[in-house]
């Protein structure tokens, strides 16, 4: 039987520096690299941090925005990020992400209790922004 459900794939940032945003990724938020050898290497686009199995985060150099062709006005949303990202972890690892942006002194937002997302009301959420101005919700419900 063939699973139509719809999922999420990748979103695309604009980063500055793609290396040092894998880098805050892997060490701050807990997410691996992907294509990060490749792209340092110039075999790769752009490198990526993995979400989990089935979705991953583009970090797409600044500097490509004026080559994106192939849709119009593509190239004008650089430097504009989407209004945030949420990553619904385990409340384990909803403390660890905290405590990890903490020590690196990355500011991060009080805790919000019940928000509303994809899963119903979240037990508690915290926000914050990566080197590039992205903004991150953090979640869990469990």
């Amino acid at each position: 039987m063939t699973d139509h459900t719809a999922r999420l794939d990748h979103v695309v940032l604009w980063v500055r520096d793609p290396i040092a945003a894998a880098g805050f990724y892997e060490e701050a938020v807990g997410l691996a690299p992907v294509r990060l050898d490749e792209f340092s290497a110039d075999e790769a686009p752009f490198p990526s941090v993995r979400v989990n199995e089935e979705t991953i985060l583009d970090l797409m150099p600044l500097a490509a925005a004026e080559r994106m062709g192939m849709l119009p006005g593509a190239a004008a949303s650089s430097g504009h990020p989407v209004n945030h990202v949420c990553l619904s972890l385990p409340a384990d690892a909803f403390d660890a992400l905290r405590g990890r942006l903490e020590e690196r002194s990355v500011p991060v937002t009080d805790l919000s209790y019940d928000s509303f997302g994809a899963r119903g009301p979240a037990k508690r959420s915290f926000y914050f922004r990566d080197p590039d101005g992205n903004i991150f919700e953090a979640r869990h419900y469990d």
